[in-house]
């Protein structure tokens, strides 16, 4: 029968091609992930706007017009046609507030995504972080991508607990000085 394995055959699972992935809207209990636009730059400029967040993940706040020109260069796709960019702003469900973002770097060929996720200053600790992952890990469950990654530093231990949470662990790999978690999703079911 065609489509159908043979007895002790792996089934197939059919990877998507890099181009058909979109970042979708994803719902969580206390969160909409919203697909990113170059609008959402003047709200989220306020909302990543404490110089303590950069604390870990480098950098500095940037200015609405600044955030407005990389949300333009997010919004329009990474310049590798093998590689997607799927972004998203985090807003609360209750009063609409953006409380931070969370994102995926798709690459369909390597069957590989690598998340990363902040949260405002104001909103941490409150679970935000670990909710929108999940959202973000069980999406690309779903497409279906079989390795997700993220990359960590070593002192920041509320995102080593969003990442274990989530189904990751720590490896020996290192990168810029952050240890690489990995995350292999099991397969969805064929169907």
């Amino acid at each position: 029968m065609e489509g159908v394995p043979r007895p002790g055959a792996a089934a197939k699972v059919r990877r998507p091609a890099a181009r058909t992935v979109h970042a979708a809207e994803l719902t969580t209990r206390r969160l909409d992930l919203v697909p990113l636009r170059v609008e959402h730059a003047g709200e989220m400029a306020l909302v990543l706007g404490d110089p303590v967040l950069h604390a870990f993940i480098g950098g500095a706040p940037l200015s609405a017009d600044a955030l407005r020109a990389r949300y333009a260069r997010l919004a329009s796709g990474s310049p590798d046609p093998a590689v997607v960019w799927c972004n998203w702003v985090l807003r609360l469900r209750g009063d609409g507030r953006l409380v931070g973002t969370a994102q995926a770097t798709v690459t369909p060929a390597r069957d590989t995504a690598e998340l990363a996720w902040v949260i405002a200053t104001p909103w941490q600790g409150r679970g935000f972080a670990t909710e929108a992952a999940r959202a973000v890990t069980a999406w690309l469950a779903e497409l279906p991508v079989g390795r997700l990654i993220a990359h960590i530093h070593p002192y920041h231990h509320a995102s080593a607990a969003v990442a274990t949470a989530c189904g990751f662990a720590p490896t020996a790999h290192r990168e810029d000085g952050e240890i690489r978690w990995e995350h292999r999703p099991p397969a969805p079911p064929n169907g």
